[in-house]
C-alpha cells in the first residue's frame, strides 16, 4: 500500500486521468475515491489541484466525446450497448431520456452526479442531434462541477482521508486485496440486481409475435409507449394505437383502467427496463394482466410489423 501511495504522490494527476477515462468508457471502477485522495494530497501541498481537475475533465471529455460521436453515428442503437455495459439497466435509457426531456442540454450539467445517467448521457446527446460545440461546452462544465466537488470534498476532509490512508498503510500488503474485494462485492451486488430485473422480464413479458396476433384478431390490449419524449423524438416509429406516457405518469394516468385489463408496456432499452419498471409499478397496485414487450420497439420492428 505504501508503494501505491508513493505512486499517487508522484503521478497523481495522471492516475486520476486514467481512472476517469476508464470509468467513463464503461469500466466499473469508480473515480470519486481517487479524486478525493487527490484533493486531500492537494490540501497537504503534495499535488496541484488544478492539474488534477484539468486531467480529470480531459479524461472524462475524451471518453464522453467518443460516446457522443457513436450516438450521432448509430443513433439509439448505441444505447443498447451502453445498457449491456451499465450495471444499472433500470436507470440507463429511461431516466436519461426523462432528464433530457425535462432539462434539455442542461441535463449534462448533472449527469455525472447521477448513477446510470452518466453512462448514457453522452450517446443520448449524440442520438438526439445535439451540436458538438454545445455538447463539449455543457459536458465540460458538468464534469468540472463533478470533479471539483469530489476534489473539494477530499480537501475539506483531508485529515480523515490521510487517517484512512495511514490505516491502510499500516495494514500493509493486505490493503490492496481488501479494497479489491470491496470493489468486487459492489460489482457483484449490482450484477445480482441487474439479473433480478432480467429474470422478472423473462417471467412476465409478452413476445412481439404474440402481441401482433392479438392485434390481428381484434383482441388488442392497451398498449403504452413509455419511452421518454427525447427517445420518441429520436425515433418516431411506434406500435399502432399505442399511448404515449412518461414513466412517472403511469400510475396517475392509468388509475381509471380496470385492474383486469390487458396492458402491454414497451420502451427502447434492450433489457425492457422502463417497461419492466412500469409493469412492476402496476402489479404493486393490484393489476393482474400487465406485461412488458420482449425486445421493446426493436423486437416489434424486427418482425416487419407495422
Amino acid at each position: 500500500m505504501q508503494k501505491l501511495v508513493e505512486l499517487f504522490d508522484q503521478h497523481g494527476p495522471l492516475l486520476v486521468f486514467l481512472n476517469v477515462l476508464i470509468e467513463q468508457l464503461g469500466a466499473p471502477i469508480p473515480a470519486v475515491p481517487g479524486l478525493m485522495v487527490a484533493g486531500a494530497l492537494a490540501a497537504d501541498g503534495r499535488l496541484s489541484w488544478l492539474s488534477v481537475l484539468c486531467l480529470a475533465v480531459l479524461g472524462s471529455g475524451m471518453a464522453n466525446f467518443a460516446w457522443f460521436l457513436a450516438g450521432r453515428r448509430f443513433g439509439l442503437r448505441i444505447l443498447g450497448l451502453m445498457c449491456r455495459i451499465s450495471l444499472s439497466p433500470d436507470t440507463c435509457v429511461g431516466r436519461t431520456g426523462e432528464a433530457f426531456a425535462r432539462w434539455g442540454v442542461a441535463a449534462l450539467l448533472v449527469a455525472r452526479f447521477v448513477p446510470g445517467l452518466s453512462a448514457v448521457a453522452a450517446p443520448m446527446a449524440g442520438a438526439t442531434g445535439l451540436g458538438a460545440g454545445r455538447f463539449i461546452a455543457f459536458d465540460t462544465l458538468g464534469t468540472s462541477l463533478w470533479a471539483g466537488s469530489a476534489i473539494g470534498a477530499g480537501a475539506l476532509l483531508h485529515r480523515q482521508v490521510d487517517a484512512l490512508i495511514q490505516a491502510l498503510t499500516e495494514v500493509g500488503s493486505a490493503a490492496v486485496p481488501i479494497l479489491a474485494g470491496l470493489l468486487a462485492l459492489y460489482v457483484a451486488w449490482r450484477w445480482i440486481e441487474r439479473h433480478r430485473l432480467l429474470r422478472f422480464v423473462r417471467k412476465h413479458r409478452i413476445e412481439a409475435h404474440e402481441l401482433r396476433a392479438l392485434l390481428e384478431q381484434g383482441d388488442a390490449p392497451l398498449i403504452v409507449d413509455v419511452r421518454s419524449a427525447s427517445s420518441r423524438q429520436a425515433d418516431p416509429r411506434r406500435i399502432p394505437g399505442a399511448l404515449d406516457m412518461e414513466l412517472d405518469q403511469v400510475r396517475r394516468l392509468l388509475a381509471d383502467v380496470p385492474k383486469d385489463r390487458d396492458i402491454v408496456f414497451y420502451c427502447a432499452c434492450p433489457n425492457e427496463a422502463s417497461a419492466a419498471r412500469a409493469t412492476r409499478l402496476l402489479q404493486k397496485q393490484g393489476y393482474t394482466r400487465v406485461r412488458p414487450l420482449a425486445g421493446g420497439l426493436d423486437g416489434w420492428l424486427a418482425q416487419d410489423a407495422p
